[in-house]
Formats: structure tokens, C-alpha cells, sequence
């Protein structure tokens, strides 16, 4: 009998046995996590956002294939199409997230939806998770199209320093979670959690790709690799939401769990955004040890503590770098930096509608 009431609080939330004529949901019992209220009944909506960036992400759907990459593949086969720096940041920036998104869908799938304990919320999820393969597909598109050597682009991550750290500093956040055993419902899982909700929203997605999206949009500006470009302005829309999505749900575990956001915790959480911006600010000196499309590092980093400022401010923690400004002033007006607000800051209600982007 006690190996069987064990073995009973192990099974996945969601998958519990049924139990007829239990009582009906009400908003009130639903919870981010930890919560005991059937999660097979979606509806009635507690957290409207969360369902409200489910369609938003519905609407903006799209497919690598779409992309023409013609113009790409000339420029990338002519001898003088490209200098080596800029070839060099392309072959970096499609190992690192060729990788990175393989990671956050792993995450995904594997650590987090488990413990979400909310239908809305694991509705995004599932729609992250597909956009996450989308993703890789499109990496896998470029190289494809470009003829790179496959084993080259995907193995950068355990063959390239600079790009090894960032996968391996992300990994770390998920092994607790990967484990069958863990439970949320005390301290300190309930914070392990977060943990890894903040390694990997608000670093891996809220850092770690912004130095990679600033270059190669940066080369779409000045229209080369237009195709791969594209491909990454869809992306970084994607990427954009997933962030906003993983801050709003940090901030509601820490809404209904004050107790979790000690001043002790704080503090590690500064730790780890100040760790991610230290391993970018590694990655943008490697990646560009010249000047190049209009940037150098120096300009990078400033861009990096600017980031990382972003993240702190949406997390509740005061700015770590004063006076920083964005000197790249034209990722804002493709970005739009303004829709990085997320439902504690105000309602995001400007995303785009069907496939089409709108280029600044």
C-alpha cells in the first residue's frame, strides 16, 4: 500500500485516474502550480494572456519553406559575396541556435510542461514546443540551402567554446527538472522550478539570442543573406512571445507563492542574468573579433547590459548597469521593443495577424 500511494504520487498532473461526478472547475481553484484542480477541463480561463498569446502565436504562424533563399545561396557561393567576418557570423549564429532551440523544446517537453499546472498555460506550451521545431527546421533549411557542412554547423556546441558555454550553461537548468522523481510542492522545488523557468526564458531566450539576432538582422539591413535574415525576423517575433509568455508566468508563480521570492533568491536570480550577459558579451567578442556590419563588441556589450537591465526590470529587480542605452536603436523598430511588455506591464494587443511581416 505504500509502495502504491507512491507510485500514485508520481503520475503526471493531468493524468490522474477519473473521478465521475467530481466536482466542476471554478476559476478560483486554478493555480500556475501545484494546483489539484482537473487541468483536462481548459475552460473557465483564469489567465486570459495566456490563451491570448496562444491565438496570437496561432496567427503568426509560418514556414521556413516559404523563405526564398535564391539570393542567399549566390551571394554565399560568390568568392567575394561575403567578407570572413560576415561568414563567420553566420556559421556561428546557425550553431548556436540550431542547438539552442533543440534545447528550449527539450525543456519544454521534457522539464517544464509537467509542472505547469495550468490548461491555459499548456496550451502555449504545446504551441511553443512546435514553434521551437519550426525553428530548427529552419536552421536546417539554411544550412541546407547554403551547402555548409551539416556536421560543422551542428556540432558546434561541443566543439566551439564560445557557443559550449551558453548550451552547457543552459543544460544545467534543466537536469533537476528532467528528473522523473521531482515533484513540485515544497520551497525549494517550488524555486528549482523558477530556476529553470528563468534559465531558460529570461537567459536563454531573453539573452543568449540577442547578439546572434542583432547580426544577422544587421546583414538583412544592408541586404545580404536577405533569405536567412527573413527567416530569423520570423524567428525573433516567435522568440519575442516566448518571452513575454515564461516572464508572465515567473511573475504569476511569484504572485501566488510570495514566499519563494526572498531576498536570498533575488539575489541568485541577479546572479544568473548576470552570468547569461557575461557568457553573450564572450560570445559577441568571438564572433566578431573586428568591427563588422556597422558594430563592434564594445557596441555589443552595451547592448547586452542593456538587455539585461530589460530582463531585471521585468522580474522585479532593480537595473545592475546604469546608464546603458541601446546603441542599436533600428533592432527597437524591428523588434519593437514595446512589445516585450508582458501582462504585469501592460496587455500586448499589436502582434501581427497571418504571415505576413511587416519590414521596418
Amino acid at each position: 500500500m505504500v509502495l502504491a500511494g507512491a507510485l500514485d504520487s508520481l503520475i503526471a498532473p493531468g493524468l490522474d485516474p477519473l473521478e465521475m461526478g467530481a466536482a466542476r472547475v471554478q476559476v478560483d481553484d486554478k493555480r500556475m502550480i501545484n494546483c489539484r484542480a482537473d487541468l483536462n477541463q481548459l475552460v473557465p480561463f483564469k489567465y486570459d494572456w495566456a490563451w491570448q498569446k496562444y491565438l496570437d502565436g496561432c496567427a503568426n504562424h509560418w514556414m521556413p519553406q516559404e523563405i526564398n533563399m535564391a539570393k542567399d545561396v549566390q551571394l554565399w557561393r560568390s568568392a567575394e559575396g561575403l567578407s570572413e567576418d560576415e561568414r563567420r557570423i553566420v556559421m556561428r549564429s546557425l550553431g548556436y541556435f540550431s542547438t539552442a532551440d533543440s534545447l528550449v523544446a527539450n525543456n519544454l517537453v521534457l522539464a517544464i510542461y509537467r509542472h505547469i499546472t495550468n490548461p491555459e498555460c499548456r496550451q502555449y506550451l504545446l504551441r511553443q514546443a512546435f514553434e521551437e521545431a519550426i525553428h530548427t527546421h529552419a536552421y536546417q533549411y539554411c544550412v541546407e540551402s547554403l551547402g555548409m557542412d551539416e556536421g560543422e554547423v551542428f556540432n558546434m556546441y561541443r566543439e566551439v567554446p564560445a557557443v559550449a558555454n551558453k548550451a552547457a550553461w543552459s543544460l544545467k537548468h534543466t537536469h533537476a527538472l528532467s528528473n522523473p522523481l521531482f515533484q513540485t510542492g515544497t520551497p525549494e522545488a517550488d524555486q528549482e522550478l523558477l530556476r529553470n523557468l528563468i534559465g531558460f526564458y529570461a537567459v536563454t531566450e531573453g539573452i543568449f539570442f540577442y547578439c546572434g539576432f542583432t547580426q544577422i538582422l544587421s546583414m538583412g539591413r544592408r541586404n545580404k543573406m536577405s533569405g536567412v535574415s527573413e527567416q530569423f525576423q520570423y524567428i525573433l517575433r516567435d522568440e519575442s512571445m516566448h518571452l513575454n509568455f515564461g516572464i508572465d508566468v515567473i511573475n504569476q508563480i511569484k504572485l501566488e507563492n510570495p514566499h519563494l521570492w526572498n531576498r536570498e533568491f533575488q539575489a541568485e536570480v541577479r546572479t544568473m542574468i548576470l552570468e547569461g550577459t557575461d557568457l553573450e558579451i564572450a560570445y559577441a567578442r568571438d564572433t566578431m573579433p573586428r568591427g563588422v556590419l556597422g558594430m563592434s563588441a564594445a557596441m555589443m556589450e552595451e547592448y547586452l547590459q542593456f538587455i539585461a537591465n530589460r530582463r531585471l526590470a521585468q522580474l522585479g529587480l532593480s537595473e545592475h548597469f546604469p546608464g546603458v542605452k541601446n546603441p542599436f536603436p533600428w533592432m527597437s523598430e524591428i523588434m519593437d521593443l514595446r512589445k516585450e511588455k508582458n501582462f504585469f506591464e501592460t496587455r500586448v494587443t499589436e502582434y501581427q495577424t497571418g504571415g505576413a511581416l511587416s519590414w521596418s
